[in-house]
């Protein structure tokens, strides 16, 4: 099992390569609040003076430190193998150098920071990637993050309290992460702030462990023992007691190894009863310890989720398509396929089916027999007329001679104008199908011919000659359905066979006919009779003024006479029933005339008209140059998939053994 950890690292350094933070890999975050001792603890840990010393806050970037455990110099000079050094450190930085002087490290580190942190404390969550190479220490993966500061100093923020938080936050979040939470002896642990954030994420405490800290510096009288026996506050993976290295003991430059002696005397000496679970040393080895238990538990989720990434990015490089090399055979490959996938669109028959909403040729069916059809049995054969319109279109049609029967022309004159009421919703549902033309033009971009993507220019240029190819066709259609209407309008066939009501009307006027006749006998009767008869009397002239029947006034509204009431329904009977017979003419013409002129000869014309037009020499490598972005997302995503699939070598090294 104490290879897991080396195998976390190398994964580390694969996923370094390509910049990316996609797999959260398991490690130990150092958290505490400025001057608890952080520095020292990961010092004692290597066992060498490495990090950056000074007053206010030193840490001003992550630090990825990886301890690797080596074989002595001895052992392996005599292999003839490795560095001919007992410890060294390199810097991902700072490529094919290594650094065998520890003070060199550390003046790295500083200048590092001040390259992306400026030289007056300020703060970078960019991380500084340190791995150092001893046979003192064990394998560990540590995260040393800034201290938790409460006052600005020098060019930092007001808010670097916040931002110190976050970045603390964004490392201990993460659930495969360790938290070494480090508070100092001599402050109250209810207080600490290294707990406090390590509760944010870690509620149940699964994956922190205390260090308390400066366990020499405690006031007279006073011990950490109910404190380190998890008394005050609990901490289900441990709580550790350490003694740091006073700052005369740095100034004077007193070894790590004394002072791990040292430590061990206080120990003994205070804590008598906890000495042999306390100290650097115990606390290194519970580190490694932790790290890889939590490693192998994370190990199984872990492979699952660069397998799944595999197979993401191994899709997506795919859909980038490859390098063009045969210009000619691509772009016909390419309008090939976006004229196919434009004709299986408006027949049903595309891969991408959209079941959000209609698309394609099943949302042209909806307009020809629910948008325009309902349209059009929406229209009152009547409406806009009125009895007045009809009797004046008689009367106008008889000239000056009172009509005795219903004259075809009125008829004729009104049933145009009805008629005429069809064009305009016929116009409109061509122009409704030109527009879902237009979208699958969108639609067969977007998700048919992904690899189009790649090419913006060839993109475009066939929108182009499909938009022109449409905006052609479209005045020709709707001058085909102009001349629907028109042809209606041109010949009114009273003969026609559906149009029943005109031969009973013929016989409905024959038996008016004969009606106004025997009509005119009786009257004639009527008016002999009175001519025989006494004259009526209708007053003396001297006593009263003779009527003028001119100077009556004429009624703006009057009710219809039972002839005039008569003649309307006639019209009406004759105008209702020869509309129906049209407008089911106009309702089944126009959707055939729609798909010949326009849908059809599209799903016809369209790759040759893309080929004929694109399809040119001086052309072919302008379409068929490749966006910028398309570029570099194909190289970013080989890179990441290498890396994935590096990662996935590694990981299939461990054997089921060495878990356990």
């Amino acid at each position: 099992m104490e290879t897991l950890i080396p195998i976390i690292n190398r994964l580390q350094e694969v996923f370094l390569t390509v910049g990316a933070d996609i797999i959260q890999l398991p490690q130990i975050v150092v958290v505490g609040s400025q001057s608890s001792g952080k520095s020292s603890v990961l010092e004692s840990l290597v066992g060498r003076d490495f990090l950056p010393r000074g007053s206010g806050i030193v840490t001003r970037r992550p630090l990825v430190l990886q301890l690797v455990n080596v074989a002595p110099l001895q052992e392996r000079k005599q292999m003839e193998i490795g560095i001919k050094a007992e410890e060294w450190g390199t810097f991902l930085h700072c490529k094919n150098q290594i650094f065998t002087d520890f003070s060199e490290i550390c003046h790295e580190i500083e200048a590092e920071t001040e390259r992306s942190s400026g030289d007056n404390k300020g703060i970078s969550p960019e991380p500084i990637y340190l791995k150092i190479f001893s046979p003192k220490v064990l394998n560990l993966t540590l995260v040393d993050l800034p201290g938790i500061t409460k006052v600005p100093v020098g060019d930092q923020p007001e808010d670097i309290e916040t931002q110190v938080q976050e970045m603390i936050l964004s490392f201990i979040s993460n659930p495969n992460s360790l938290i070494l939470a480090v508070s100092p002896a001599n402050s109250d642990l209810a207080t600490s702030d290294a707990l406090k954030l390590a509760r944010e994420v870690d509620p149940d405490g699964r994956r922190t462990l205390l260090v308390i800290s400066k366990l020499d510096l405690m006031d007279a009288g006073t011990d950490a023992l109910e404190v380190l026996l998890g008394r005050v506050i609990p901490v289900r993976l441990g709580i550790i007691g350490v003694v740091n290295r006073s700052q005369h003991d740095i100034n004077t430059q007193k070894s790590l190894e004394d002072s791990m002696r040292d430590e061990h005397s206080f120990l003994q000496r205070h804590y008598p009863s906890l000495a042999s679970r306390c100290g650097s040393r115990y606390l290194a080895k519970t580190l490694s310890r932790l790290l890889m238990h939590h490693i192998r538990d994370c190990l199984p989720d872990l492979k699952t989720r660069v397998t799944v990434l595999s197979a993401q990015y191994q899709a997506r490089l795919n859909s980038y398509g490859q390098p063009v090399e045969d210009h000619s055979a691509t772009l016909l490959q390419i309008v090939t396929k976006f004229a196919s996938d434009y004709c299986n669109t408006i027949e049903g028959t595309a891969r991408h089916i959209q079941t959000s909403e209609l698309c394609g040729g099943a949302r042209i069916c909806y307009i020809f027999h629910e948008t325009f059809g309902r349209t059009l049995q929406s229209i009152d054969p009547l409406g806009g007329l009125t009895e007045l319109d009809i009797l004046t279109a008689i009367r106008n049609a008889t000239g000056p001679r009172p009509a005795l029967f219903v004259p075809e022309v009125s008829f004729e004159l009104l049933v145009k104008r009805q008629i005429k009421r069809l064009e305009e919703p016929s116009l409109r549902c061509v122009e409704l199908v030109h527009e879902e033309l237009q979208r699958i033009i969108q639609h067969c971009s977007s998700h048919s011919t992904q690899e189009l993507l790649r090419f913006p220019k060839l993109h475009d240029s066939i929108v182009e000659v499909v938009t022109g190819l449409l905006r052609k066709r479209l005045p020709i259609t709707n001058e085909m359905v102009h001349n629907l209407v028109a042809i209606e309008l041109a010949y009114i066939n009273t003969k026609h066979p559906d149009f029943t009501d005109a031969a009973q009307v013929s016989a409905s006027v024959n038996s008016q006919q004969a009606e106004a006749l025997d009509g005119g006998k009786r009257w004639k009767n009527e008016k002999a009779a009175e001519e025989k008869a006494p004259a009526a009397s209708f007053g003396s002239p001297s006593k009263g003024q003779a009527i003028n029947l001119l100077d009556t006034a004429v009624p703006i509204s009057r009710k219809l006479s039972a002839r005039e009431q008569r003649d309307c329904e006639v019209i009406q009977r004759l105008i209702k029933c020869y509309f129906l017979i049209v407008r089911k003419s106009i309702q089944d013409s126009v959707p055939k005339t729609v798909m010949h002129f326009l849908v059809n000869f599209v799903k016809e014309r369209l790759q040759s008209e893309l080929v004929g037009q694109l399809y040119k020499q001086p052309l072919l490598q302008e379409l068929l140059i490749e966006s910028q972005d398309t570029a570099q997302q194909r190289t970013e995503v080989a890179q990441m998939l290498e890396a994935l699939q590096k990662a996935n070598n590694i990981i299939s090294e461990i054997r089921e053994t060495h878990l356990w």
